[in-house]
């Protein structure tokens, strides 16, 4: 249990134990306030497609962009025009770069399984959008810093992912019931996340979090 012990935001070792149900065991790290899974319960890549491939999203439907028009209509009131941005995780039906193309802006796309451009990952960008990604990540400190280097000076990511409100009301969450979300953040998360990098917070109704570089 010892190798499972570990943050993988902040790579801390003191975790305690946060909840467990039939199917996994949650960990909450101290310092970091993350809820997450341990490895032992992640599902291995050809499961976790498979899971993936069960959404039924689409670039046109029109609740799907309202959803995420939570997102992008806020985002771009902060970016300049024809800025340059990139979709991580953009998933099947990369419905928010549409918007976001259509609004003027430039987007490249990556996703791990519909998206693997290796090269999209080593330019620089006005802006990065991880819509319901975060809560995928195995190594979200890893992954986020390396979202962050790629952002220009004063820079935007957008950030979408459910919160951590309280151990009650993570009892009963259906947010946890997917077995391909392993890392739960919180608000408290987000304020250490910005604290460590020095990194302008913004949080946006009850899911949509800002960080400005």
């Amino acid at each position: 249990m010892s190798g499972e012990k570990h943050c993988p935001l902040c790579e801390c070792h003191d975790v305690a134990r946060y909840h467990e149900d039939a199917r996994r065991d949650y960990l909450r790290c101290c310092n970091c306030a993350l809820v997450f899974v341990p490895p032992a319960f992640y599902l291995d890549r050809r499961a976790e497609q498979a899971e993936y491939d069960l959404h039924q999203n689409s670039i046109n439907d029109a609740g799907y962009r309202q959803f995420l028009s939570r997102l992008a209509t806020p985002l771009l009131q902060r970016l300049p025009d024809a800025a340059r941005g990139l979709d991580f995780g953009c998933g099947n039906a990369p419905a928010l770069a549409d918007m976001l193309r259509q609004a003027g802006c430039h987007v490249a796309l990556y996703d791990t399984f519909y998206a693997p451009e290796e090269s999209v990952l080593d330019a620089r960008y006005d802006f990065i959008c991880a819509t319901e990604v975060v809560e995928h990540l195995h190594q979200p400190g890893r992954e986020l810093q390396r979202l962050w280097s790629m952002l220009e000076p004063e820079g935007w990511m957008g950030v979408m992912t459910k919160l951590v409100k309280s151990h009650d009301a993570f009892v009963s969450w259906h947010y946890k019931r997917d077995p391909t979300h392993v890392c739960f953040f919180s608000e408290d998360t987000w304020v250490w996340w910005a604290q460590e990098f020095g990194v302008r917070l913004e949080r946006l109704g009850a899911d949509v979090i800002m960080l400005q570089r």
